[in-house]
């Protein structure tokens, strides 16, 4: 599995745990002051757009950024 080094994640440089485009089958835990769920990969911050806590989905990354990714589900 190859990593994106992204600044921010965790403080320092540490390796991305998700790559765009890539699907991966997440919980989503919580709902975003916008919303969305919320879903966490080794303690990286997914946010899920259609989906509520509870709900156990596989997903797809869309992008990427210092300190969290979007994702869509995957139907």
């Amino acid at each position: 599995m190859s990593y994106e080094r992204r600044r921010g994640y965790g403080g320092g440089f540490k390796p991305c745990p998700v790559e765009t485009g890539k699907e991966y089958e997440v919980d989503i835990t919580e709902t975003s002051r916008q919303g969305e769920g919320i879903a966490r990969i080794q303690g990286f911050v997914i946010f899920v757009a259609n989906a509520k806590p509870r709900d156990h989905v596989k997903i797809r990354i869309t992008r990427i950024g210092r300190r969290a990714a979007n994702a869509e589900i995957v139907k």
